[in-house]
């Protein structure tokens, strides 16, 4: 959850490795749950796709600005009205106000939890939403007033379409991409071009601003459940509690008069009545900072002695702005503790972040050339020049460190250190290090830009039994390792029990491997999309040691996925394997785009791929490929397999979009495990 000060230190779980801290991950929830997947069922699904917040993308007459009946519920404690975009039904049982910034990454994570809710409670829940863009987001007030615009001119259907394309396509926001967006929402492009040059519509961002003052915003994303404070990026189950009971309540409410449009008026005002009085910081505060884990220091950079009594080892992203914000914090403690106290290094590169691995690549360069003092050299001038990592940037910073720049460069374009890279976010993993910043202080988790206060607890309590332990006779180099030797490893990871696919399902690699990952995809999912390169990795690398199945899940949501996969259902039919995967290829190419998988678009790139056209349409017509669709959905949800991309490799189970190493490390074990 993406605070709004740096003094802030709470905030919501995550489910794959992302900025925590300053303004990251509820540390308590993370360090006792630490969930992995995306986060299907028990986190936030870094995979389930982008579904959006519609009825299936038609909006209630009540939800659009243009044309649509004027309410208010401005009495309630969170005042919303129809001059706020609203995807559901005016007289929705429940309402979740969202307080969002377009530039905050823990926004764009929670936003497939909200499609779960949408797609589990359909009418019985409507959304709201509310701009919030935090000062140190420098691009967000300018999204915020875009998307405005885009609403005041054609209603929330536009709206959430310029929404979605926003949160996709977070690393693009620029008003280039606004105008773009805006325009493939339908938008009037003189009069949205006016409006932002004018800032027209600043003054609804500023007013939703001052709701959240007004409620107790102090982060985002934030959402109130009929009233019901739920802040960050939670897990379904976090919003499924709320709103089962909310429902119950609300049912309760109508039964007994209550008009079903003055549901969340009367329910919200209930609710801010009843509320408990906040908790105060430290009766919040309940971060497991006592389990040890067994982090090797391996051959990380390294500052301070090997004897030292404490080991701070910090998994890290030089993209990461609370990376950078807790880099102070770490300085002190070097000044404070001399050589009782020595840091290392682990990279961890976040996938959101694509700055962030040619930035590891360079200070592993400069560590090869001038060993560690070189790696910390460019490790402090590169969190100097953050955000500026371009490659140039990169470059200028070697140049002043007289560094060999061609050997910087070309690390950074063959990722020269990828295993290095690899080896450490594999674990991270490990650990469930699941956020930067990340660190360990003698195998002691403390997660985010902690203050000083923070750090000098565990250290002191450190010192204090490595004293003992020195007393006792241990090695003074032999403490770390010592401590550790017992400590918390690599969960299990989570199976699922999937049923074989069925005979001719489209697949890559070798028909009889003794290895099989299944892809539950649907064409219309952007993180479908996202996970390819990790796939064209996966088969790069393994090839014939595994057999790669597609499965259709198309999600109900995606209105243009399931002809989709019927589609390349009759590729494969009459051209096979390759036939499908050019489908499968094109359709991916071109899910951005406007139209792009309409019936129009998919007879277009049947007619570009050589298929007998006649047999295409009668197939799309008469929906000869359905059962076989439905079959693959039933065979995922069956297994409990709700969200896309997922994969089930031997029975071992991956949610989500999810970085390379991660595949890795299963592929190897169910190589082993099959021999």
């Amino acid at each position: 959850m993406a605070k709004k000060e740096e003094k802030d230190t709470k905030a919501a779980p995550t489910a794959h490795p992302f900025e925590s801290g300053g303004g990251g991950m509820n540390t308590g929830a993370a360090i006792i749950g630490f969930i992995l997947c995306f986060i299907a069922g028990s986190g936030v699904m870094w995979g389930y796709d982008n579904y959006r917040l519609k009825q299936g993308g038609a909006i209630s007459a009540e939800s659009t600005s243009t044309g649509g009946a004027t309410w208010s519920d401005e009495d309630s404690p969170v005042p919303i009205s129809s001059k706020d975009p609203m995807a559901g039904k005016r007289d929705a049982p429940v309402t979740i106000v969202i307080f969002s910034d377009f530039q905050c990454p823990f926004c764009s994570r929670v936003e497939p939890t909200l499609d779960q809710v949408k797609t589990t409670y359909g009418d019985k829940v409507r959304f709201i939403w509310k701009n919030e863009p935090l000062s140190f987001h420098d691009k967000a007030k300018p999204a915020a007033e875009a998307a405005a615009g885009v609403f005041a001119l054609k209603g929330s259907e536009a709206f959430w379409k310029f929404h979605d394309t926003a949160f996709k396509n977070q690393q693009s926001l620029s008003p280039e991409s606004y105008e773009k967006w805006a325009k493939d929402a339908g938008v009037d492009m003189a009069q949205f071009k006016a409006g932002i040059a004018s800032h027209k519509w600043a003054k609804k961002v500023d007013e939703d601003h001052e709701v959240a003052k007004k409620v107790g915003v102090n982060g985002t994303p934030a959402f109130y459940i009929n009233g019901v404070s739920l802040s960050g990026a939670q897990p379904f189950d976090k919003f499924k509690e709320t709103i089962d009971k909310e429902l119950g309540k609300a049912q309760a409410k109508i039964a007994a008069g209550t008009p079903k449009d003055r549901v969340y008026v009367e329910m919200s005002k209930e609710n801010k009545k009843n509320a408990p009085p906040p908790a105060k910081e430290e009766e919040e505060e309940k971060e497991d900072t006592t389990s040890v884990f067994k982090v090797p220091v391996g051959n990380a950079p390294v500052l301070g002695k090997k004897d030292a009594q404490v080991t701070v080892v910090i998994f890290s992203d030089f993209q990461c702005p609370y990376c950078k914000r807790v880099e102070p914090t770490l300085k002190q403690v070097r000044e404070k503790y001399g050589d009782k106290v020595r840091i290392a290094w682990k990279h961890e590169p976040l996938p959101f972040h694509p700055r962030a691995e040619p930035a590891a690549q360079m200070t592993l360069e400069a560590r090869a050339q001038k060993g560690d003092a070189g790696f910390w050299d460019a490790h402090d001038r590169l969190f100097e020049v953050q955000p500026k990592l371009e490659d140039a940037d990169l470059e200028k910073v070697a140049a002043d460190m007289k560094l060999n720049v061609e050997k910087v460069k070309d690390a950074i374009k063959t990722h020269k250190y990828k295993k290095e890279i690899d080896a450490d976010s594999e674990l991270a993993d490990d650990v469930q290090a699941s956020g930067t910043p990340h660190m360990f202080i003698n195998g002691r988790r403390l997660v985010g830009a902690q203050p000083m206060d923070k750090f000098e607890k565990i250290i002191d309590e450190e010192i204090k039994k490595t004293d003992e332990m020195l007393k006792k006779g241990v090695a003074a180099k032999d403490l770390y390792d010592t401590i550790i030797k017992d400590g918390k490893g690599a969960p299990d990871p989570e199976k699922k029990n999937v049923a074989a696919p069925p005979a001719g399902s489209a697949f890559k690699g070798k028909g009889d491997a003794k290895v099989v990952i299944q892809e539950f995809s649907d064409f219309q999912c952007p993180f479908c999309s996202r996970v390819e390169p990790q796939v064209a990795e996966i088969m790069k690398n393994y090839g014939d040691k595994v057999k790669f199945v597609w499965r259709h899940k198309p999600l109900p949501m995606h209105p243009d996925a399931p002809l989709a996969s019927e589609a390349t259902e009759e590729a494969l039919k009459q051209k096979g394997n390759e036939g499908f995967w050019k489908m499968h290829d094109k359709l991916f190419a071109n899910q951005a785009e406007k139209d792009g998988l309409k019936r129009e678009a998919l007879e277009k790139y049947a007619q570009e791929q050589g298929l007998d056209m006649a047999k295409f349409k009668a197939a799309l017509d008469s929906h000869v490929h359905k059962a076989k669709v439905d079959a693959d959905d039933k065979a995922g949800t069956d297994a409990g397999i709700s969200g896309t991309p997922a994969f089930v490799i031997n029975g071992y189970f991956i949610s989500g979009a999810q970085p390379y190493p991660k595949f890795k490390k299963l592929i190897d074990r169910a190589l082993a495990e099959a021999k």
